[in-house]
């Protein structure tokens, strides 16, 4: 869906791209950092036997062991390769490079590919999954760019097959089964998730295998197409790092026409020209950021943001809904960028993501 141009989404996406210069150098030093953290390390894992143990975090899963946890680590390794593509003369480009080979490596990514199939690799679905398709999209784009079939991305797009492969199984044997979706604000909420995996199954689509976006769009037009009036003043919840109202509204800007999701956006929100209800539009507070619970909320002003650029990035050019969503995105946005470098652990080790993901 093209983006509107409203003055107001114009400018919001100006003041995105000087964030995003000016943080790029610093966003990449932290994830740099984190993706060789080992320890601390917060692991799932089902054990069978009074000797059923896991292993250390990098033997467990060598590539994605950092960052506190598998998903974190995914999306620290994202936003990576998204800034090589989309910052590159303002990052240490050749360490980046150097960190990502070194991780890329074949026999690294085939023993990811065996954990996602693992009863312990289920508990990273869908969440974990999604943002894993999104690093392999990030890569397939940075490949594009690079225009160069001996190129670094060229070669981890290869060594990535297995575990696409593997997360594509794993989405194609869950969702018939998922009878309903997750609406709450955590890693399990359905609409992120598929929004999050939208585009690599789109560009699967584009090489001759709809499967993945055909079954992701019908599952999410079937829990969310006729939803209305969604009750977004009880938002938000003490340990949410996503706006279920939110997150549903930007998955379906990807669904539906721009018509007819502006359409469905005013039986959604209804109140959004008024910017009610007013918690939807009040960035969160934080009260103790080295609470890993409590320091979900700086990803909620994150997350917020990003949606809320969406969604006026998909309105009509004089909708009267995208100013207030504009100012909304921004409130939100200036509230999370200060966390992304040099808060405590419980933030730094993921924040930078969702602050990208807003500005870019």
């Amino acid at each position: 869906m093209p983006a509107s141009k409203d003055a107001a989404t114009a400018e919001h996406a100006a003041q995105c791209r000087n964030i995003l210069r000016e943080q790029a150098a610093a966003y990449a030093q932290v994830a740099l950092a984190n993706i060789g953290r080992e320890f601390p390390s917060l692991q799932i894992h089902l054990m069978t036997g009074p000797a059923d143990v896991p292993g250390r975090p990098a033997e467990r899963t060598p590539v994605f062991y950092g960052s506190l946890d598998w998903h974190s680590s995914v999306e620290m390794h994202w936003l990576l390769v998204r800034l090589l593509r989309l910052a590159g003369a303002a990052v240490p480009e050749r360490e980046i490079r150097a960190a990502l080979d070194a991780r890329f490596a074949p026999e690294k990514l085939a023993a990811e590919a065996a954990f996602v199939a693992s009863q312990d690799g289920r508990a990273e679905r869908p969440y974990g999954w999604a943002w894993a398709l999104a690093l392999a999209h990030e890569i397939a784009s940075l490949a594009e760019a690079e225009a160069d079939a001996g190129a670094a991305a060229g070669r981890w797009l290869d060594a990535f097959a297995p575990l696409t492969d593997a997360l594509i199984h794993g989405f194609a044997d869950w969702l018939p089964k998922a009878s309903y979706p997750v609406r709450h604000g955590v890693h399990a909420n359905s609409a992120f998730s598929f929004s999050t995996a939208l585009p690599f199954a789109a560009r699967l689509a584009g090489a001759g295998r709809p499967e993945l976006a055909a079954a992701i769009e019908a599952k999410a037009l079937a829990w969310f197409e006729e939803d209305a009036d969604y009750p977004a003043e009880y938002e938000p919840s003490g340990t949410d790092f996503l706006s279920p109202a939110l997150a549903e509204a930007e998955l379906m800007s990807r669904l539906l026409a721009r018509q007819e999701f502006g359409d469905w956006l005013a039986g959604f929100l209804p109140g959004i020209a008024a910017g009610e209800p007013a918690t939807l539009f009040t960035p969160a507070v934080v009260s103790d950021a080295s609470d890993g619970q409590i320091a979900h909320l700086h990803g909620l002003n994150a997350s917020r943001a990003y949606c809320w650029r969406r969604i006026a990035e998909s309105l009509d050019g004089g909708d009267a809904r995208i100013r207030p969503a504009v100012a909304a995105a921004r409130r939100h946005l200036a509230a999370a960028v200060p966390h992304a470098v040099g808060d405590d652990y419980m933030v730094e080790h993921w924040l930078a993501a969702y602050v990208l993901l807003a500005v870019s």
